[in-house]
């Protein structure tokens, strides 16, 4: 009998594309994919180990399956990813009966590693330091709803945040070459995908280690040809290096949608640098600005970072005037989280949690009321929106351009006759919370 693999994704979208050619190598090497991961006789775990709350979530994930393993419910337990490539052999330390370790760069070998340990010929740690290379991503079998796919152009980061754990996990920047990328694309929208999600470590340094000049823009309008794509949207942008030449394709691209993800993390200059981020309030601002004048239908997601070591409440007020005044479409907010490895880990002033949370609280408030704000002026509006899930007869969930799947707010939407994955004509009739409530005419 084939075996039997359970998977479970865990992580960002960069996680979700490794999750989806670890998939396809071990669906054309025989074994056998099953959904039920309580019962499979091997369950692999695709780990994220960025910040301490996914740390927990990992761990906790392979706990339950070692738990099922001493059961015999499943026969062996492997885990992959970030936090396998972040804690190697300590982590089998920190959950005992973990079957393989699987860093990052052995990635591809996950149909042999599974053969092997099935076979118990197997070795307890398969781990490499952070890749110098980038993996080949074609080949997938997708696990997002077909009419959109994630689209990975590099690896790694050149930053050195103090606070993040992304370069000594994931390694150095390293790009894709420029066809690779949109034989990608092409390949994914042959296999239905109908808008394609850009992402990376930092997206705006794409091509920059392979020689590209203005990488990300010639990109673009590569895949502006692609034939059948119908939106483009660009994720994880660091803000200090939004310049004319992205601003100016992106307002000028047909299929490029007018919404991007630019992390911020802060808005002070002396937090800013405690942070080792090249931005500055001023060149921050003035990007912000340049967007809106270039595309007055531009909608800008954020990430903002309170109680960082030394925070004080003047700096916190200062962050919260800037959520105001900027008045950010999509924001998300998180606490500092001291993470061993990191310079910040070291810092004085370290807050206390309960500060940090309140301060989350109130830009999470103050964003709340922006978006409340920003909705009641969408009534009336016309949108045309995709059809992510069909609910009852004439309800379903969908997104406009300026909502990213999975994290941002979404278009409830009424009589609706459309299918998933068809874009349909609306009207927003109305505001529940942060989504809007849409109907599609006639």
């Amino acid at each position: 009998m084939p075996v039997t693999v359970g998977f479970v994704s865990l992580g960002c979208p960069k996680n979700t594309v490794d999750s989806e050619r670890m998939l396809a190598l071990m669906g054309q090497e025989g074994l056998l994919l099953s959904a039920d991961t309580d019962n499979a006789d091997v369950v692999v775990i695709n780990t994220c180990g960025f910040i301490e709350s996914a740390k927990q979530e990992a761990l906790e994930t392979i706990r339950h399956a070692v738990r099922l393993k001493e059961k015999g419910q499943i026969r062996k337990v492997i885990a992959a990813g970030c936090l396998a490539q972040r804690m190697g052999p300590a982590l089998g330390q920190e959950v005992e009966g973990i079957d393989a370790i699987i860093g990052l760069g052995e990635r591809d070998r996950i149909a042999t590693i599974v053969q092997e340990i099935t076979a118990e010929k197997n070795e307890p740690v398969y781990l490499q330091a952070a890749q110098a290379a980038i993996h080949d991503d074609r080949n997938r079998l997708r696990i997002t709803p077909a009419h959109y796919a994630y689209l990975r152009v590099s690896e790694g980061c050149n930053r050195n945040c103090t606070f993040c754990t992304i370069p000594s996990i994931r390694g150095q920047l390293v790009s894709k070459p420029l066809e690779t990328v949109v034989d990608e694309a092409r390949e994914l929208v042959a296999s239905g995908a109908k808008e394609l999600i850009l992402i990376a470590q930092d997206t705006i340094f794409y091509g920059r280690d392979i020689g590209l000049k203005n990488g990300l823009v010639q990109l673009l309008k590569q895949l502006e040809e692609v034939d059948g794509l119908e939106w483009i949207r660009v994720m994880y942008l660091y803000p200090a290096s939004v310049d004319d030449p992205f601003i100016e394709c992106l307002a000028a691209g047909e299929k490029i949608v007018h919404y991007i993800d630019m992390p911020v993390q802060h808005i002070n200059d002396t937090v800013l640098r405690a942070m080792r981020r090249s931005d500055t309030r001023k060149r921050t601002m003035s990007v912000i600005g340049k967007l809106r004048s270039a595309m007055p239908d531009m909608v800008l997601r954020t990430t903002v970072m309170v109680g960082f070591p030394g925070e004080t409440d003047e700096q916190f007020a200062e962050l919260l005037d800037f959520i105001r005044w900027a008045r950010i479409d999509m924001l998300g907010s998180f606490t500092y989280q001291r993470e061993p490895g990191t310079p910040a880990h070291d810092l004085p002033d370290q807050l206390p949690e309960d500060v940090k949370e309140q301060r989350r609280e109130q830009v999470m408030l103050a964003q709340q009321e922006i978006a409340y704000e920003n909705n009641d002026k969408r009534i009336g509006e016309e949108l045309d929106v995709v059809i992510d899930e069909a609910g009852d007869p004439g309800f379903a969930t969908g997104r406009y351009f300026g909502q990213a799947p999975e994290i941002d707010s979404v278009c409830l939407m009424e009589n609706v006759s459309g299918q998933v994955g068809e874009t349909v004509p609306t009207c927003v009739i109305g505001s529940d919370d942060y989504d809007l409530i849409v109907e599609q005419l006639e």
